[in-house]
């Protein structure tokens, strides 16, 4: 098989907070074996690939660690899967930032987010042209550039405040890993669309 299915297939169980019992008796096989394909022991066959596939709801390409633009998280977009994934790294994000960064960091970094948000939601709005009740006070046409003012002075708050201090806030987790790997292919896709 290939050594990123091991870690894939525990990294998607893991995402979706079940136990390997429960999972294997999903996929209808005993908790030992499934726990043999997770730690690389066994190697699986095609067929139980695609099960497992079909169960995490994501393509055979991301289990099996294929992460080229062409194909990844495409299946996913918009499902409740991404959108749980969202609210969970940032719940990561705002936890680790309190713990570790005080409650300064926390309230930056949550600013940043929410000003990300509406960043996108002023870009897809069509409450200023259409006629329909306008919730928004800053006009369209700076409201997006205004954001992104906004967002690079809270990211270069954000970096003054940790470079004051000397512990890491973050340490690789499953959510950390997929934030970092899908937006580094975003990141090489306009690198190499645009650039």
């Amino acid at each position: 098989m290939n050594s990123e299915f091991p870690r894939i297939i525990t990294q998607e169980r893991k995402k979706r907070k079940l136990s390997q019992k429960q999972a294997a008796q999903d996929l209808g096989i005993s908790q030992a074996l499934l726990s043999h394909y997770e730690k690389g022991i066994r190697e699986c066959g095609l067929d139980f690939v695609v099960k497992i596939a079909n169960y995490y709801n994501v393509s055979c390409d991301i289990l099996l660690g294929h992460w080229d633009g062409e194909n990844t998280h495409e299946e996913n977009t918009g499902s409740r899967v991404d959108i749980e994934a969202v609210g969970k790294m940032a719940e990561y994000l705002l936890s680790s930032c309190e713990k570790k960064g005080g409650q300064e960091l926390e309230k930056e970094v949550m600013s940043c987010i929410m000003l990300s948000f509406y960043k996108l939601f002023r870009i897809l709005d069509r409450l200023d042209s259409d006629g329909q009740e306008n919730i928004c006070r800053i006009p369209k046409a700076p409201a997006e550039n205004l954001a992104d003012s906004a967002i690079m002075n809270l990211c270069a708050s954000i970096k003054i405040r940790r470079s004051e201090s000397d512990t890491e806030i973050f340490s690789p987790n499953d959510y950390l890993r997929d934030l970092v790997r899908v937006s580094e292919l975003k990141i090489s896709e306009f690198n190499k669309a645009y650039l």
